[in-house]
């Protein structure tokens, strides 16, 4: 490739090992979530959920780098299973506030070993997987 578009090589680009190895990883929780009638998405929504206890679909689209276009869906599914009430706040009617049910947190138990199953995928050292993670929150910082 002529060296004038070497930017364009992919072994050149931050965002393609980035891509790829988040995809990977999302598609290695699979299996694990299989089990829990949960997609990845609902997975990550779940465990803000059960981080915070409530939250706004506002507070939960920042949190999870979501807009409310993906994260309504996810949601409405969620609470379909059970593991989630949607409410107007009471101190703006605009504001949707999210909370556990009792099977939401009930959820939780079972999935507590899931992320460090999902872990044992990534071949790293636990030093460099506390780099890594420092490192991509540094980006997100710089990306809000």
């Amino acid at each position: 490739m002529d060296e004038k578009y070497a930017d364009l090589r992919l072994e050149n680009q931050l965002c393609f090992p980035l891509y790829a190895c988040a995809k990977e990883i999302v598609r290695r929780y699979g299996p694990l979530l299989d089990p829990l009638d949960l997609t990845y998405t609902q997975f990550i929504a779940m465990t803000a959920l059960w981080e915070k206890q409530e939250l706004t679909v506002r507070e939960l689209g920042d949190c999870l780098w979501l807009d409310s276009g993906t994260l309504t869906p996810v949601l409405k599914k969620l609470e379909n299973k059970g593991y989630v009430s949607r409410r107007r706040s009471d101190s703006d009617e605009r504001s949707v506030v999210l909370s556990l049910t009792p099977e939401g947190e009930r959820l939780r138990d079972r999935a507590a070993g899931i992320p460090a199953r999902a872990g044992c995928c990534v071949c790293l050292e636990p030093e460099e997987t506390e780099q890594l993670r420092t490192l991509l929150c540094r980006v997100l910082d710089g990306l809000r």
